[in-house]
């Protein structure tokens, strides 16, 4: 059965130095030794045990990794993460698709978070012309060349434009690989078509990031520390705009799933961070660690010296530590992220703050 699909060409995109928004980053960008500005001081005996463990993992060469979602660059504390992994405390960022854009357009426009209630009123929320174009045609080029989707989006940031290769060339290279490498060969097609599409000319395309400063994806990129997007189809601004690719998200996205997986291999005796990420960071944990566990079970080994702390804003009165996990008719059993990480093994801590105390606590405390 053939069902009818919506036309995103017909849309009528918007300027983005049009919007009007809420959030101004040479405004509100967060900096160590503000920390006293966001809530009471936090748990002073957990945050010593983090402290401790992070400093001991590195000392090891084991991984800290921290997943997060969108409200930490929202909130203005890429410069915060962009710290943590220069001084080498953080050795993996992970996002979901909103981190990635709100990053890139405080790079870009030095603005971000528009009127959601508004703009869809209007027709206009998410219909945005350089979001859209860029986002989506950084993923066609970084699939091409095999980076993952925060890669591909770093890359455009800190290079501050795109290449795009010469189209009969690419013809020709996809006639020579298509029988020894097809995979490739598809992304190849894929650009190609995007290119055909919006009739992009070879060559470099400069795209100025002037607030590049501010991105905690180009200081990922630059400093070659993973920073990873794991993203839901349709979630996300870019999926409106024609220039959206399917497959090319769904390329560079399994890459950075199957790089973030790696990290989590290597978690033995190292520490896990999972920052206001209510679904995304506690569905990628646990798949990852299964595959991890079967792995090292096969040698005779075991994944358990890890230890993961939850951070957000909802209050938990079950003791997750203490009691293990609430029977179904107790409404803490629905908080995702502890119940998950709960079911991981290892160390698991809850820690109810704002990501903005918490973030900047941590880096005051580290570096």
């Amino acid at each position: 059965m053939s069902f009818g699909r919506f036309d995103r060409f017909q849309l009528r995109l918007h300027d983005l130095r049009e919007r009007e928004n809420k959030v101004f980053i040479e405004r509100d960008a967060l900096h160590r030794g503000q920390s006293g500005q966001f809530g009471d001081a936090l748990d002073a005996g957990l945050m010593d045990e983090l402290v401790g463990r992070i400093r001991k993992a590195r000392e090891n060469g084991r991984p800290v990794i921290m997943a997060f979602g969108a409200h930490s660059i929202k909130n203005g504390l890429g410069p915060v993460l962009g710290e943590l992994i220069e001084h080498g405390w953080i050795t993996h960022l992970a996002t979901n698709g909103a981190g990635i854009i709100h990053d890139w357009e405080f790079s870009y426009l030095g603005e971000s978070s528009e009127d959601v209630r508004a703009n869809v009123r209007e027709g206009k929320f998410g219909i945005w012309r350089e979001t859209g174009f860029f986002l989506n045609l950084a993923l066609c080029v970084g699939a091409y060349e095999g980076l993952g989707y925060g890669e591909s989006v770093g890359s455009m940031i800190e290079n501050e434009g795109l290449m795009i290769p010469d189209r009969d060339k690419l013809h020709d290279l996809i006639r020579e690989r298509l029988t020894v490498d097809p995979d490739w060969c598809a992304g190849a097609c894929d650009l190609l078509k995007k290119m055909d599409e919006f009739k992009l000319p070879s060559g470099w395309m400069a795209i100025p990031h002037k607030y590049k400063q501010y991105s905690a994806q180009a200081c990922a990129y630059r400093t070659k520390v993973p920073f990873t997007a794991h993203p839901m189809f349709g979630h996300d601004i870019i999926y409106t705009h024609p220039m959206n690719c399917g497959p090319a998200i769904g390329r560079s996205a399994e890459r950075d799933f199957l790089t973030y997986a790696a990290q989590v291999h290597r978690l033995e005796g190292g520490v896990y961070l999972s920052v206001g990420s209510a679904v995304m960071s506690p569905m990628i944990f646990e798949k990852s660690l299964s595959m991890s566990q079967n792995i090292e079970l096969q040698h005779g080994r075991r994944i358990e010296n890890h230890y993961m702390v939850v951070v957000d804003l909802a209050k938990s009165e079950w003791d997750w530590s203490r009691d293990g996990e609430p029977p179904m008719d107790n409404p803490a059993y629905y908080l995702r992220y502890c119940k998950t990480f709960n079911r991981m093994g290892g160390t698991m801590r809850y820690l109810c703050a704002d990501n903005r105390r918490f973030l900047l606590t941590l880096a005051e405390t580290l570096i």
